[in-house]
């Protein structure tokens, strides 16, 4: 389980890493580049929008702290070994789907949000690139939540 803990942790600071990275992004989106002496700000070409990073930021760091939080919480969730990797391996699976979409959503036409087209927009190759990882992902967080629910609240029954 040490192990497990282990390798939920390092992603989750990786995700969180990824998150900041995004900050960097956000500040250039919102300053138009890097400023490099008071008032003198070099262009810098940046793709996506303003709203765009702001959800890559903050969603990429509660993504990553969630890997960590459900790492640090493993030893209590009364899971079978086949569980307890299944649970491991799928928030960090969904960590980095979610990055993956968030960086990729906001280089796309249609944010990533679907396969054809809709009100966002017309479907593209970076927004297909965003959108297939993600999906499994957004069935697969409600699940592993729900198992390690269960698991934390059955054992208080015991």
């Amino acid at each position: 389980m040490e192990r497990l803990q282990r390798i939920m942790i390092g992603n989750g600071l990786l995700v969180v890493l990824m998150a900041m990275l995004s900050g960097f992004m956000l500040m250039f989106s919102l300053l138009g580049g890097i400023e490099i002496w008071p008032g003198k700000i070099i262009e810098i070409p940046m793709y996506g929008t303003v709203a765009g990073w702001v959800r890559a930021h903050t969603g990429g760091a509660l993504n990553g702290v969630l890997v960590i939080v459900v790492a640090l919480a493993l030893p209590i969730l009364r899971l079978s070994d086949f569980m307890q990797r299944f649970v491991a391996y799928g928030f960090i699976y969904i960590a980095w789907s979610f990055t993956v979409f968030y960086w990729l959503g906001n280089a796309s036409s249609n944010r990533g949000l679907s396969l054809g087209p809709s009100a966002l927009g017309q479907p593209d190759l970076v927004g297909l690139m965003a959108f297939l990882p993600g999906v499994p992902s957004v069935f697969l967080v409600v699940f592993l939540l729900a198992v390690a629910a269960k698991s934390v609240l059955s054992a208080g029954k015991d």
